[in-house]
């Protein structure tokens, strides 16, 4: 049933599954996220704040090597709303270099450091950015792909920059040293000079001091950039959506007090923090909470479960595909866990199955979270201790309830009325998390946002206390025979079947039925089954027009760096295969 345009649904239903303690609004006390971070260190500065190979770093230890990085950014000519590239993995330089920029509002643009080549040049020129902050072995290919922009320098570090005593990050003038880069004669004109290049120690030394100058005068406010984070670009050109420091805080605490953080917690950076949930679900709320950061590089199953066990890691937050790394780890054990308190996974869906192969074996419940480059992150999750329910129509897990301060409404697809009862249409969000818009792209702006409500792009359905339930992408709608059908629901019971690990199900052209359903899994090691098998499991289980009428069984699905599986290259593969035939 679909009410009038302007009508929402029932607000705040959803606030009697809060956890106690947690309000209808987010706790915003702050001016800007540097000045949270400040105001923790004044209160605690003796604190661990962040941990790296064993190394244990204070509040105050990490405010000064932020301090320091953000004198050397007004060195070099850095000024409020300037944006700096940070092209790094998990390592602390990430944060360091996070709060380094807030702290005189520069805007932190975050980069995967798997970008290469026309990749990462396109979200450069489109950004601006004037600096970068990467990985020394990075630096000849960053130098050939970006000189002739409007790249001017470039600060290096290494993964051992921190693998060190917090007594050893000392230095002087006489050894900050800095080194212009080369340039290639061939691309150099006279308005090129070239990128110079500085190593983050050196670089740094000169502007350690005992006692951290923190600038008011250029502290932001809380409509200021506080971040610059681009979509994946599946649907087109990626896009650069800002976060203000009121977006980054009302995200960062409400996650925060929705886990109850407080000393004693310890959150491991397992969601990459080049991507929206690790900047601020994991960062930004680590640093602001006063809680321990623990870095481990880039991530494995190895290193996950050596960092939960020796580090005693309370909580964490990655994509599914790190959870199914760990059922697929040959010795982790429900001990090796004992000190985790909450999971939550974000970034895709969840299969109910893996949840509960999940606590099978470890014990801990697997918590869905639910949010996007345009909203800061997490914004709707099911609560700590809560298992989330399954809507029965559709066998899908819920994804949450949304977060406080924000509104959610489901909408229908063809006009945008607003949908009162239990049916689909498409998820619209509106609060304070909420992106302003899209870096100099009015025209996405006009199609995303209608009166300040996002819209998704994700099929969802709310029920009537305010859980909410993601069908699918609208794009990945499957029309087979006139049919619709939603991939996700195919691939939650192909996820049913032992063998299966991981699955994708896309539409592919057929000459009978215009579309029909066609899936692709990887399998369990050690596990062994046919596509025919899997064709008839799901025969079994679905109408006649859902189940896979094709099954690619592969060693591995394509993912995104942040562990999304691709289906679109899935899709595209086989129109191709199709064509060809």
């Amino acid at each position: 049933m679909a009410a009038d345009r302007t009508s929402t649904t029932t607000q705040h239903v959803w606030t009697r599954l809060y956890p106690a303690g947690v309000g209808e609004t987010p706790e915003i006390h702050d001016a800007s996220t540097a000045h949270a971070w400040n105001a923790r260190v004044e209160a605690a500065p003796s604190q661990i704040a962040v941990t790296y190979r064993g190394r244990r770093f204070t509040a105050a230890d990490i405010d000064r090597e932020a301090e320091a990085l953000a004198a050397g950014f007004l060195s070099r000519g850095l000024q409020k709303s300037n944006i700096v590239g940070i092209y790094l993995q998990n390592v602390p330089q990430f944060a360091v270099a996070l709060l380094a920029a807030w702290k005189i509002g520069v805007v932190p643009l975050v980069l995967n450091p798997m970008y290469r080549g026309r990749e990462l040049r396109a979200l450069i020129d489109d950004s601006a950015a004037s600096a970068l902050i990467c990985d020394e072995a990075d630096l000849g290919q960053v130098r050939e792909t970006l000189t002739g922009g409007s790249l001017t320098w470039v600060l290096i570090t290494d993964d051992d920059e921190y693998d060190r005593d917090p007594s050893d990050l000392t230095g002087d003038a006489q050894t900050a040293a800095v080194r212009e880069s080369e340039t290639t004669p061939a691309e150099a004109t006279p308005a090129e000079s070239g990128i110079a290049v500085y190593s983050w120690g050196p670089f740094l030394a000169s502007k350690r001091t005992d006692a951290p100058d923190h600038r008011t005068e250029l502290l932001p406010g809380l409509d200021d950039a506080a971040l610059l984070t681009y979509t994946s670009g599946t649907t087109g050109p990626a896009k650069g959506a800002v976060g203000t420091h009121r977006n980054v805080l009302a995200v960062a605490r409400s996650y925060g007090d929705w886990l109850n953080l407080d000393e004693g917690d310890v959150m491991l950076a397992i969601a990459p923090l080049f991507h929206i949930t690790g900047a601020v679900a994991c960062a930004a709320t680590s640093l602001i909470f006063p809680i321990t950061l623990d870095f481990i590089g880039r991530v494995n199953a190895d290193k996950i479960v050596a960092a939960i066990r020796d580090d005693k890691v309370t909580v964490t937050i990655g994509s599914i595909t790190v959870y199914n790394a760990l059922l697929e780890h040959e010795s982790a054990t429900a001990e090796d866990l004992q000190s985790i308190r909450y999971l939550y996974s974000g970034g895709a869906p969840v299969p109910p199955a893996t949840v509960e192969r999940f606590r099978n074996r470890f014990g801990h419940y697997i918590h869905n979270i639910y949010g996007m480059t345009e909203t800061a992150s997490a914004v709707i999750g099911v609560p700590p201790n809560t298992e989330a329910p399954v809507d029965p129509a559709t066998d899908t897990l819920a994804i949450g309830v949304p977060f406080p301060g924000l509104e959610a409404r489901i909408v229908d697809i063809a006009d945008g009325t607003v949908i009162t009862d239990s049916s689909a249409g498409e998820l619209e969000l509106r609060g304070p998390q909420i992106t302003p818009g899209y870096l100099g792209k009015p025209e996405a702006n006009e199609a995303a946002f209608d009166e300040g409500w996002l819209r998704t792009g994700d099929v969802g359905v709310m029920d009537a206390a305010g859980w909410i339930y993601l069908v699918d992408r609208i794009k990945d709608q499957i029309n087979a025979s006139g049919y619709k059908v939603w991939p996700r629901e195919v691939e939650d019971v192909l996820y049913e079947h032992p063998a299966v690990l991981e699955a994708a199900v896309v539409g592919q052209p057929d000459d009978y039925r215009g579309e029909t359903v066609v899936a692709y899994v990887s399998l369990r090691t050690g596990q062994d089954v046919s596509a025919e098998e899997l064709i008839a499991f799901a025969k079994e289980r679905l109408a006649a027009y859902k189940y896979p009428r094709t099954v690619h069984v592969m060693s591995d699905l394509p993912k995104t760096h942040t562990g999304k599986i691709q289906r679109r290259l899935l899709r595209d593969s086989g129109r191709e295969a199709a064509s060809d035939r």
